[in-house]
Formats: structure tokens, C-alpha cells, sequence
């Protein structure tokens, strides 16, 4: 099968960036926060208190990721990985042995930096300049490492934290990442691969390397920010605030963390139909459609009370997370470009963990001034429906310029 042969001749470069993302779940909101209630004890820290200190961190993060990330574009893979995964490795470290609020605020910076920023943002850079027809299968592939870190991490972590305690649990993770990632991924990822080996058609590069000036000067990367930005605002503000929904609808907790195997099932699916899509249509014919399962998601959960809505969201935004992963990884090259990838994708990284710092809090400030979050979580699904809309008027404009560079550089006919 042409599926099964390309893994087996691209398996180097496709198990390196998978294991990119798959480490990068110590930097993770899902894995950090298996450590809150201990570190709010220690710390004496409220609820209120230690999200205001991990938002502050987060946040800090996301404005070093523009700067930092460019690294990726004067570098290769394998020496970035020499680079980030020591520090992810430190900033593990200095969670065991964090003892001053300071220190814990660093060591969190250095977690969401190193860990959910840079090894991101390294495996996704990376792959999208090692392929070019298969981008969309390359890219699936690659970020399956998130949703395979889901699946192992918080249970290794839990029974390693029962045996030995959290602090050295941490400094497990810190062990693994030394001797298991990074000489691993290092030797993966030494080779840099060729995408002309692909035979690449046009739809899969861009018409000319843009910098990253001229992708900021862009209207339509503006536009398109509206629509990239909405699945990890929306998902994360839903998944901070699931016990407030649970209590308000009065469902069963323990119902409603099941659900979270429907939503990791149709993720993994539609991850790998996304980049089988992309790479017969191209990631920008499929702009229109990655928000319409999010806005039918939201509106499940904010209008109907009955337990079973939440499977519902959770499949819609399982297909809606499979579509954006994978759709993110290749839209950026394919129109702006690899030359500076790693810088515009940096600015873009920034953009979506700014994101995932606000959502939480705003959602919460609203909610305490009184605002129904049903009716909260309603708006988002309308926001994605207009959104897609703009998507869909976006994909007509992006194809119709790229159109428009092919016909004026086509060789003049004497």
C-alpha cells in the first residue's frame, strides 16, 4: 500500500518528530497540572492563587517563543533538539526541588517554553520542510505524538508519584527525557530530508518564501488567526471549567472523564483523514471546514442538559481537533513558505498559548460577574459558525493569489 510504503521509506523523520511531540507533554497543562493539588498544599496556594501564577508563566512563555523560535530556522532538527531538550530537562528538575514561589514560576516558564513551545515547534517546523506532497500524512502522523502522550504520560506519572512521591516523579521525567529523548531524537533526526525526493505537486509549496515581515503585513494571516486560534481557546476554557459544568448541569464527574476516550478516538481518526485530505485537495481548499464540527460541538453542550450531550461534544470536537492539528502543521508552508518557517510559526505558537493563558480567565472573570456559561460556551459555537464562514471566503482569496503568481511568472511565448 502507497500509505504503508511511505511510512516504512520516511520512518527516521516521522518517529523524530512524533517523539517531539510525544516528550513534549511535560510541558503539557494536561501533565503539569497532576501536580496542583501537591504544589498548592506545599505552597499554600488557592485555587485562584496557582492560576493566576501558571497564566503569568504561560503567558511569559508565549512572549519568548517569537524571539526564541527562530532557531528553527538557522538550525537543523537534531541540533535544536541538543538544545531544548537539556532545558526542558532543567526546568524538571526544578520543579523537584522548587522551594520559593519564584522558583516555581521559572520552573513553569521553562516547562510551557521548552516543552509545549519549542518541542512543538521543532517537530512541526521540521516536518514541514522535510516533505512537501505528503506534508498533510507526514504532519498526522507527527502529531499523533500528542494524543499518544495523553494516553501514557498521566497514568506513568500517577503510579511513579504513588511509589516515590511527586517531586521524584519529576525527577524521573527529567532522567527520561536525558537518556530516552535526546539521544533518540537526535539520531532520528541528524539526516535532513529532501522534500524534492517527494516529487512534489503544486498545490504542496508555496509560490515564494515570504519573511516574516511580510507574513505580519499579510491581511489575510490576520484572517486566518481568527479561525486558528478558536480550537485551543475553546477546548482548553472547556476542559479548566468541566467541573463548574459538571456541578451546573448536575452530571456525574466520573461520566463525563469518559467521554474523553470518545473525543481521543475520533481525534486519532480524523487526524490521519485530515492529512490524507490535504494532501489530495491542499490544506488551504480545507479552510472552510475545520470549524463547522467545533461550532456543532459548542452548541450541543451550551443548549442541551442531558449527560449525553457531552459524548456529542466530545466526538464533534475530536473531528474538529483532528482536522485543526494536522491543518495547522501544513497550512503555513504551503502559503507562506519554509525559508522562515520557523519564525512565522513561532509567531503563531505564541499567538495560540496566549490564547490558551486567556481563555480560562476570561471565561471565569464572566462567569463571576454572573454571566451564564452555558450561554458562554453558546456564543463560541456561533463565533466558529461566522468564523467558518470567513474561512471559507479566505480559501477563495488564498487560492485565487496563488493562481494569479502562477499565471504571471508562466514563460512568455514568442
Amino acid at each position: 500500500m502507497p500509505f504503508i510504503r511511505f511510512v516504512a521509506n520516511n520512518a527516521r523523520w516521522i518517529v523524530g518528530g512524533f517523539l517531539l511531540t510525544f516528550f513534549s507533554s511535560f510541558g503539557q497543562t494536561f501533565f503539569i497540572s497532576l501536580s496542583a493539588g501537591d504544589i498548592r498544599a506545599e505552597y499554600g496556594l488557592t485555587h485562584g492563587q496557582f492560576g493566576g501564577l501558571y497564566m503569568l508563566a504561560t503567558l511569559a512563555s508565549a512572549l519568548t517563543l517569537p524571539w526564541l523560535g527562530r532557531i528553527t530556522d538557522r538550525y537543523g532538527a537534531a541540533t535544536v533538539t541538543l538544545i531544548i531538550v537539556p532545558l526542558l530537562a532543567a526546568g524538571a528538575v526544578g520543579m523537584a526541588f522548587s522551594a520559593h514561589l519564584v522558583v516555581l514560576v521559572v520552573v513553569i516558564y521553562m516547562l510551557r517554553l521548552f516543552g509545549q513551545g519549542m518541542m512543538t515547534q521543532n517537530a512541526l517546523t521540521a516536518t514541514g520542510r522535510w516533505f512537501a506532497a505528503n506534508r498533510g500524512r507526514a504532519v498526522s502522523l507527527v502529531t499523533l505524538g500528542h494524543n499518544a502522550g495523553e494516553a501514557v504520560f498521566p497514568f506513568a506519572f500517577v503510579a511513579v508519584a504513588a511509589a516515590l512521591g511527586w517531586r521524584n516523579a519529576w525527577l524521573v521525567a527529567a532522567a527520561v527525557l536525558v537518556i530516552v529523548a535526546l539521544p533518540v531524537i537526535a539520531a532520528l533526526t541528524a539526516r535532513e530530508r529532501s522534500p524534492q525526493s517527494d516529487a512534489p505537486d503544486a498545490t504542496a509549496i508555496a509560490p515564494r518564501d515570504w519573511t516574516r515581515g511580510e507574513v505580519m503585513r499579510d491581511p489575510l494571516f490576520w484572517v486566518l488567526l481568527t479561525g486558528v486560534l478558536a480550537p485551543p481557546f475553546i477546548g482548553t476554557t472547556i476542559f479548566f471549567h468541566q467541573v463548574f459544568l459538571v456541578e451546573l448541569r448536575d452530571w456525574s464527574l466520573p461520566v463525563f472523564a469518559s467521554s474523553f476516550a470518545v473525543m481521543s478516538v475520533t481525534t486519532i481518526v480524523f487526524v490521519l483523514i485530515a492529512g490524507a485530505l490535504i494532501d489530495r485537495f491542499s490544506a488551504t481548499a480545507l479552510l472552510p471546514v475545520f470549524l463547522v464540527p467545533l461550532s456543532l460541538a459548542c452548541l450541543a453542550l451550551g443548549l442541551l442538559d442531558a449527560q449525553w450531550s457531552a459524548f456529542v461534544f466530545m466526538a464533534l470536537l475530536g473531528v474538529s481537533y483532528g482536522f485543526s492539528s494536522t491543518l495547522f502543521g501544513a497550512i503555513w508552508p504551503e502559503i507562506y513558505g519554509t525559508r522562515q518557517l520557523g519564525a512565522i510559526r513561532a509567531v503563531i505558537v505564541a499567538m495560540m498559548v496566549f490564547a490558551t493563558a486567556v481563555g480560562p480567565g476570561l471565561t471565569g472573570a464572566l462567569i463571576d460577574l454572573g454571566v451564564s456559561y452555558p450561554l458562554q460556551i453558546v456564543a463560541m459555537g456561533v463565533y466558529c459558525a461566522g468564523v467558518a464562514i470567513v474561512m471559507t471566503g479566505a480559501s477563495r482569496r488564498l487560492l485565487a493569489r496563488r493562481q494569479a503568481h502562477v499565471l504571471a511568472n508562466q514563460p512568455t511565448v514568442p
